[in-house]
């Protein structure tokens, strides 16, 4: 090729610079020349702060590429050097070297991006320690190289068209304490190696996923917990108990456990809120409920439960609601009379003769007339604490961060 005079090498180059700043796509000179080896790859031609901003440009730009819908206009700005001013894009110091700049987070939160997988782009981030997506329409499967990201410790992939089985690659991310993959088309089994990682918030509602809960449930150190509006079968395991020192908030809602309810729940002193309504539980509530003495949200509704409402659940100090609603029960005392009464505790739909709007007698026979027991049934009658009879005080209702999960476009963190 022979240049005019008027052109020079230094000519060249800044010619190519702004070219790649025109078509971002561009990573190296395609077309090659007399002066190829005198000029150097783009990452070179730009002026990087970091080397390691550097070798995650050519990354950057090969998955704006694969973005097939971007109705904000996010990525009009990851053009040029300057990364860490890219819409989405945050740099930090990494740890193993506290002197260097590196792309520590990304949060694409409600950017409505539409791409056909993330393989290849987050998964080559090494220095990433947090990546939030919630309300996209990424799709695909996870790569199984997300394991290698040692510093990756907040992963959300809420509320996107991720498919396929849960993404077994997070289990061997050693950082991790937070998973929400809430909101996609995850299906087939749990693995129980998921409630022996150290996290501390796992959200895995509304997906796909059935078949029985893990049996080491309770192995989790987690203190949110939300599967719910799955497709869950079997008992509640009892190993829940074990989590009793961290879980604070429990949802399994909507799913398809059945069994009676273990008398082991009682030992979650530590919980405000536990849900398991809208499943097929059955049997009578076991009095060791009484000693879940920081519950605020008890939701038992909608389900197969029967007998009398224990008057020591009803003396629960902290209670804001307690929903028994349609199910099958048959008495109240003193205590849960009161709740009714200001409103905390809702037996609608139930079989308590003299409490208005309950089912008919017609329903209620048939239920009671298929013989049901639980097994244990004298650890029904336990109260594994000691009971102080107070007076309940007024709560207010609060929305606590696991109802925040069961909404599509709510971000947690």
């Amino acid at each position: 090729m022979i240049l005019p005079k008027q052109f020079s090498v230094s000519t060249l180059r800044t010619l190519t610079f702004f070219l790649c700043l025109l078509l971002v796509g561009c990573q190296i000179l395609e077309t090659p020349s007399p002066l190829s080896d005198s000029i150097p790859l783009i990452p070179d031609i730009l002026n990087f702060i970091d080397q390691r901003l550097a070798l995650v440009f050519p990354i950057i730009q090969a998955f704006k590429n694969t973005i097939t819908s971007d109705p904000l206009g996010i990525t009009a700005t990851w053009v040029g050097p300057d990364i860490c001013n890219y819409t989405g894009f945050y740099c930090d110091n990494p740890p193993d070297n506290l002197t260097a700049t590196t792309i520590a987070s990304i949060d694409f939160n409600g950017f409505q991006l539409t791409a056909p997988t993330l393989d290849g782009f987050i998964d080559q981030l090494p220095d990433l320690a947090l990546f939030h997506a919630n309300s996209n329409k990424f799709s695909g499967t996870i790569s199984p190289k997300i394991a290698g990201l040692k510093f990756l410790y907040e992963l959300d992939l809420s509320n996107n068209l991720f498919s396929g089985l849960f993404p077994t690659s997070v289990i061997n991310i050693p950082t991790l304490s937070f998973l929400d993959i809430r909101y996609n088309f995850f299906t087939g089994t749990v693995p129980p190696q998921i409630f022996m990682q150290t996290l501390d918030v796992l959200f895995l509602n509304n997906n796909n996923f059935m078949l029985t809960l893990p049996n080491n449930l309770g192995d989790t150190p987690v203190v949110y917990l939300t599967l719910a509006n799955n497709k869950f079968t079997g008992p509640i395991p009892r190993s829940i108990r074990k989590a009793s020192s961290t879980l604070i908030e429990v949802l399994l809602l909507n799913n398809l456990l059945t069994g009676c309810l273990p008398y082991d729940i009682g030992f979650l002193g530590n919980v405000t809120l536990f849900d398991v309504g809208a499943n097929l539980l059955t049997g009578p509530i076991p009095w060791s409920f009484g000693c879940l003495k920081k519950v605020e949200q008890l939701n038992l509704a909608r389900n197969l439960l029967y007998g009398q409402v224990p008057e020591v659940v009803c003396a629960l100090g902290n209670l804001a609601n307690l929903s028994l609603s349609y199910n099958y029960f048959t008495k109240v005392g003193p205590l849960c009379k009161r709740l009714i009464q200001r409103g905390v505790l809702d037996v609608r739909k139930n079989c308590i003769i003299g409490l208005p709007d309950q089912r008919s007698a017609k329903e209620c026979m048939a239920f009671f007339s298929i013989p049901r027991s639980c097994p244990n049934p004298a650890s029904f009658n336990i109260i594994p604490c000691q009971i102080h009879w107070t007076k309940p005080q007024e709560r207010t209702k609060r929305h606590l961060l696991s109802y925040s999960a069961i909404s599509r476009n709510r971000v947690l963190l």
